[in-house]
């Protein structure tokens, strides 16, 4: 068999986590026959792959606050386009980020560059603009679908996709070692452990480190025996210290998946900004609250082109609001610390069902499923050409 060579684009933290197991899942299917080039982040670059720049300067959300980052961009996806055609792989495969994945499919397509162009994490198009639908199916031969029923919007288009499952469900969230973190950190059974996580962007951190920051700060003055843990990743780490210099709760900043679940399973409960974690700590069995804020101006259009009535994926597989949701004007410093008093009275979340609709229970993980598929994408393609 000779080695086969994948092109593989992460353009933020939760597509690198998605993009390490996918490797090493077609590593182990292809007894280690494959090369790996492109785009990925600290976990990815774990599993052997040398990314062409660090994906910190793609981690931007928002509409207002993608604006200064344009030229940078810009500049990498030309970047990206030169190292395809030195590498010259058997697949292109983007993961998550679809604006700026769709700029790379469409570029391929235009310099007909003949091998498959797979995407993984489906655009949200029930949320908001269906039209991609449509419109993916013209850049993309195959799509990844995460959650249940998104298949459905895509069909239509003559859309080939393949629902694998949410990847948290195999990541390790609820293998942590939480007596392991307390007995490391000196920390009694008695202590209360929060875990704070404002996100893995620099805007995040900007709106929402310091509303976090500020509700701990109250509710350390009415329990003393707090202890803050922040698993951070390398795309804001810095800024976080920044943030935290000098603050009067006891706290401690981790990095790496084996120390974040540790401290997931140290936690009596979380603050977490939107996003993928929110999963992550359900299969820890964390309770928890999330927020979210954007500048004013994205805040409002957000607010104006979003269909559906809950943001956390919980929520929505659920029909019904199981974790509590803080955004925009309702992401307050006196909101968060009343929710967090109450998670810490009440902390039963019903979140099984959700996490079981996500794939928790099947029979093949979905960086398995996914690594299958790609390698008959890449066989299918072979045979055509030959």
């Amino acid at each position: 068999m000779s080695v086969l060579k994948v092109y593989l684009i992460a353009g933020e933290p939760s597509g690198d986590l998605l993009g390490a197991r996918l490797m090493r899942s077609l590593r182990k299917q292809t007894n280690n026959q494959i090369e790996f080039c492109g785009v990925g982040g600290e976990a990815m670059e774990q599993e052997g792959l040398h990314s062409l720049f660090d994906i910190a300067d793609l981690s931007v959300m928002g509409i207002w606050e993608v604006i200064p980052s344009i030229p940078k961009i810009l500049r990498h996806i030309n970047e990206i386009m030169t190292d395809i055609r030195q590498c010259r792989p058997d697949i292109v495969m983007t993961i998550d980020s679809y604006s700026f994945s769709e700029r790379i499919h469409k570029r391929l397509k235009k310099e007909g560059f003949l091998v498959p162009h797979v995407h993984c994490v489906a655009p949200q198009v029930w949320a908001w603009k269906k039209g991609r639908a449509k419109k993916i199916s013209q850049f993309v031969d195959h799509l990844f679908c995460l959650l249940p029923g998104e298949e459905d919007y895509f069909k239509p288009h003559g859309m080939a996709t393949t629902f694998i499952g949410h990847p948290v469900i195999e990541r390790g969230a609820d293998k942590g070692d939480g007596q392991r973190f307390r007995r490391d950190n000196n920390l009694s059974e008695q202590t209360l452990v929060l875990s704070l996580l404002p996100g893995s962007r620099k805007n995040e951190i900007k709106y929402l480190l310091p509303i976090f920051k500020e509700a701990v700060t109250q509710l350390h003055c009415q329990h003393k025996d707090i202890f803050v843990v922040i698993p951070s990743v390398r795309t804001v780490s810095e800024k976080v210290k920044e943030a935290l210099a000098g603050w009067e709760v006891p706290y401690l900043i981790v990095e790496g998946e084996q120390n974040r679940y540790d401290a997931f399973a140290a936690s009596n409960a979380a603050l977490a900004a939107s996003g993928t974690v929110s999963l992550e700590l359900a299969m820890a069995g964390v309770p928890h609250l999330i927020a979210y804020k954007f500048s004013k101006l994205t805040g409002y259009l957000a607010k104006k082109l979003l269909k559906i009535r809950f943001v956390n994926l919980l929520n929505l597989i659920a029909d019904k609001q199981v974790v509590p949701e803080l955004l925009q004007d309702d992401c307050t410093v006196d909101n968060v610390l009343k929710e967090l008093k109450s998670l810490l009275e009440h902390p039963h979340q019903e979140t099984q069902e959700s996490l079981e609709k996500l794939g928790l229970g099947r029979p093949l993980s979905p960086s398995d499923k996914m690594a299958e598929v790609v390698l008959n994408l890449i066989e299918k393609a072979h045979h055509d050409r030959t």
